[in-house]
């Protein structure tokens, strides 16, 4: 069995484990704490970065984006007759460059803007030794219009098109749903103000895909009261 390298919050290595799931691939789960820099995990990917996919008798693939063409490729080279499973990156030429343009988009601005520095001030920031006990209230605020802004997005998005990238579930709307997911785990996302965002989401969340996401929990750090009802 394939092993996979991931913090529980970290929207990279949540953005993959909904991939495997979508795909049906069993995964043994191994959890590191990024803000170590343990020296055994940099022996693994000198990078310091989640998650990593240990192949089984293979090599260590780093990183979100190395992992998700791996996998995608696989699906292309699957038995025809067999089950169909779920292209990661579908459509057409300029249709997989939508998808990795959003993919892009969350995985960068996104996580530069909000998950990044929310997950800072939240959660590493307070698991670290000696780290603060408080969030910075300013730091708070802007991070909070910065996700407001990236929700009319979002919201946009969904109201024009069936899913984010196009008519075709994607790796878009998996990488978008993890990094909302890591956030919503932390009460944060306005989804009162969202309800187009808030539907895609509900249909992203009652998948089989999204249960093993929705039953995490951080030590010392409880979820928002909604964060595993499908129907908020």
């Amino acid at each position: 069995m394939h092993t996979l390298i991931h913090f529980r919050l970290c929207p990279f290595s949540r953005a993959i484990r909904l991939a495997l799931a979508e795909l049906g691939r069993e995964v043994e789960l191994i959890e590191e704490r990024p803000w170590e820099w343990r020296p055994e995990f940099l022996v693994v990917n000198p990078a310091g970065e989640l998650p990593v996919l240990q192949i089984e008798g293979g090599p260590a693939l780093s990183g979100a984006y190395a992992i998700s063409e791996y996998l995608a490729e696989g699906v292309a080279n699957d038995d025809p007759d067999a089950e169909p499973l779920l292209p990661l990156f579908p459509g057409s030429r300029e249709e997989r460059a939508e998808v990795r343009r959003l993919v892009d988009w969350f995985n960068g601005k996104f996580y530069r803007e909000v998950t990044q520095e929310l997950l800072n001030e939240k959660v590493y920031t307070r698991l670290r030794p000696g780290g603060a006990t408080a969030p910075d209230l300013d730091i708070l605020r802007a991070i909070r219009t910065n996700l407001r802004y990236h929700m009319s997005y979002v919201n946009h998005l969904a109201h024009q098109r069936r899913w984010l990238a196009g008519d075709e579930l994607s790796f878009a709307d998996l990488a978008a749903a993890a990094h909302l997911s890591s956030v919503d785990y932390l009460g944060e996302v306005p989804w009162e103000e969202f309800e187009v965002a808030k539907v895609w989401y509900a249909r992203l969340k009652s998948r089989r895909a999204f249960r093993s996401i929705l039953a995490d929990r951080v030590p010392g750090t409880v979820p928002a009261t909604h964060y595993d009802n499908l129907d908020f």
